[in-house]
């Protein structure tokens, strides 16, 4: 388990969260407790927590509202594990869409959210660790999710940042449909046009009313961010050719 981690629990059944975090005390974890949503959001946001352990049904702010709020509102990249009875896959991709970071169903396995704990920890604190990402005048700053293209802020949807995230990452490498997929739903895959229509939002976004688009689609390979356009001319070599021309 990574050191020092410090892991929020939002849960209204008293038993389960003081289960599963003795649970976690005894493997290293410290751990704070909220025991309806309101709570859960106001310690969520004053705290920094290294992972959120959120129960799906909450009295006074549901569980999918305190997603919505830390990655929209809050701005916030906190880990969140989402710990619910809705087990249909409709509402696992509407979840990880909504910014969840990994999903169980109730009755779980308390070592298994040890290790989904682990892993998603590990994978903030590399994000936490990069520089900002850059492509062309076009940069994302993984700590803390802002977006910004020749210097203008940019808003844009959890899992659109997650794909922008990726592809930024990777870049200028095309990076296949299949491997976008896995690491936005993992197993949980939505339909087909799903991932289509975020990729068309978030070119929407990124390049529209710019001369130069930066995310690109490579005929039966995948995607690409890169900045296609070419070099400009410095002032003196412009000269020089003027000069010789003349």
């Amino acid at each position: 388990m990574p050191t020092n981690a410090l892991v929020l629990i939002i849960e209204d059944d008293r038993l389960i969260a003081e289960s599963v975090g003795a649970y976690l005390e005894a493997r290293g974890m410290e751990v704070d407790y909220a025991h309806d949503g309101a709570e859960g959001y106001r310690l969520a946001t004053e705290t920094r927590y290294d992972a959120i352990v959120l129960d799906g049904h909450l009295p006074r702010l549901d569980g999918l509202d305190i997603v919505n709020r830390l990655r929209t509102e809050a701005r916030l990249s906190t880990p969140i594990i989402m710990v619910t009875g809705r087990d249909r896959l409709e509402d696992k991709i509407t979840g990880l869409e909504r910014g969840v970071d990994d999903y169980l169903t109730k009755p779980f396995a308390t070592p298994e959210l040890e290790a989904r704990l682990r892993a998603v920890i590990r994978r903030n604190r590399r994000e936490l660790g990069r520089e900002v990402l850059k492509v062309g005048d076009l940069s994302f700053d993984p700590a803390c999710h802002r977006i910004h293209r020749a210097g203008k802020e940019i808003e844009v949807s959890p899992v659109a940042t997650k794909l922008l995230n990726i592809l930024m990452r990777e870049s200028p490498r095309v990076v296949s449909r299949r491997e976008i997929e896995r690491e936005l739903w993992g197993d949980d895959l939505p339909d087909s046009d799903s991932l289509r229509s975020h990729l068309y939002n978030l070119r929407r976004v990124i390049d529209r009313g710019f001369d130069n688009p930066l995310l690109h689609t490579v005929q039966s390979a995948g995607y690409r961010m890169a900045d296609m356009s070419p070099p400009r001319k410095s002032a003196g070599s412009a000269g020089v050719s003027q000069g010789a021309a003349a």
